[in-house]
């Protein structure tokens, strides 16, 4: 087993991470790799050997496989919003946290759809394309303001609630659905059913997160039963549409225009072709899943999770985790920290304690989480290890993993 008290502690970040994340690590006493490319499962598995922390965005998969082989893998950071990428439950079961940005890359995207929306009402696509082909067709056909016009938003979560808020001051109605109890924001309206809102919306836009549910949630009758002339738009995860249907309402004329920022297949890098059945079509706004790609964004994203995994290994403070309890003792001067990931059973604290008490070891502060099958405790102790009870903890049937802070 990896002894946690190694000092020189590695780090890898993949896909071009925003540099202020290597350069936290590396404050913080890591050494740091990086590289702009994602990696492939057997390439990822290679460099993961003697890697402590793992940093990826949306391309890079760690999979059960990969977790299998990188027994030294404390934490993955996902410098994004989703974490579909990952294999959670996989993570959890070998004491892996997961950590990721949910807030950081909000404002960039909704910004995006506003100027989506804009350019799409406006037939800037038109415009763009004659202008470059040297035809000048000055005309107001076709052309809207957006203000007066009805934006349906599709999942309400960070993203959905902060474009109802922006969208209003542009004088835009907004209703919203979402399937989670969520609080309309200021003049925004719930509405009961995805139909309802497909029937009342002049735009749509899904803002849904990637659970597997979503899967295919958009298709060919939720095309069929938008309004005439309406426009789409999708900025959450790729594989929640069907890009033939749309293509096809598109191509009828029954939609006017759509932006689409994600795809079931991504390629790796700008060595690799992109291929979609929306290329080619002049009134749909195709980007490379650019939505949360601001400086701004990265570099927030980029301290924030870097932050995350530095305090994760330092405290073992697990604030915000994605796949384990949330947990967080503060620190006391002259404690010696452990952290005991384990099974969630009945007798799992006793029987650590009663290890402590047959050592003579006094606690000085101790907390406890549980989340499903996964319970988490930090214990400080005010006198040192001894190496026959850490191998006492270690050898518990309960026992995922255990870490020396």
């Amino acid at each position: 087993m990896y002894d946690e008290r190694t000092p020189r502690r590695r780090a890898l970040l993949l896909e071009g991470i925003h540099p202020i994340a290597a350069e936290r690590l590396r404050d913080a006493g890591f050494a740091v790799e990086t590289a702009r490319k994602a990696f492939g499962e057997a390439e990822l598995v290679e460099r993961l050997l003697d890697v402590d922390l793992l940093g990826i965005r949306s391309r890079t998969h760690v999979t059960e496989a990969v977790l299998d082989k990188s027994a030294r893998l404390l934490a993955v950071g996902a410098f994004c919003i989703g974490t579909n990428q990952i294999d959670l439950k996989a993570a959890s079961r070998r004491g892996v946290a997961v950590f990721n940005a949910p807030f950081s890359n909000t404002r960039s995207v909704v910004e995006l759809v506003i100027a989506e929306i804009v350019a799409l009402t406006r037939r800037l696509t038109d415009k763009n394309r004659d202008m470059h082909a040297g035809i000048w067709s000055k005309s107001a056909a076709g052309a809207h303001e957006v203000r007066g016009r009805r934006l349906g938003i599709v999942g309400y979560g960070n993203i959905g609630s902060q474009l109802s808020v922006l969208a209003e001051n542009l004088g835009m109605s907004v209703s919203f659905y979402d399937t989670a109890d969520r609080l309309a924001l200021g003049n925004a309206k719930r509405l009961s059913s995805l139909e309802e809102l497909l029937r009342w919306a002049d735009v749509v836009t899904l803002h849904v997160d990637g659970r597997p549910d979503n899967r295919g949630l958009f298709g060919e009758a939720e095309f069929a039963a938008m309004r005439p002339g309406g426009l789409f738009l999708n900025l959450s995860r790729g594989f929640v549409v069907d890009h033939e249907a749309l293509r096809a309402h598109i191509e009828s004329g029954d939609l006017a225009g759509a932006a689409v920022d994600v795809f079931v297949d991504e390629p790796s890098g700008p060595e690799e072709p992109f291929l979609s059945p929306l290329q080619g079509l002049p009134n749909v706004i195709l980007t490379p899943h650019v939505g949360g790609s601001t400086e701004e964004a990265q570099e927030d994203i980029g301290r924030f999770v870097s932050t995350k995994l530095v305090d994760y290994v330092q405290s073992g403070s697990t604030a915000l985790a994605v796949n384990l309890p949330s947990v967080e003792l503060a620190q006391r001067a002259g404690a010696h920290g452990l952290v005991h990931i384990h099974r969630n059973t009945p007798g799992v604290l006793a029987a650590i304690d009663g290890i402590f008490a047959e050592h003579g070891v006094n606690i000085e502060g101790q907390a406890l989480g549980t989340r499903g099958d996964v319970g988490y405790v930090i214990t400080d102790i005010a006198s040192d290890y001894t190496e026959e009870m850490i191998a006492r903890l270690r050898e518990m049937e309960e026992t995922v993993r255990l870490r020396l802070l």
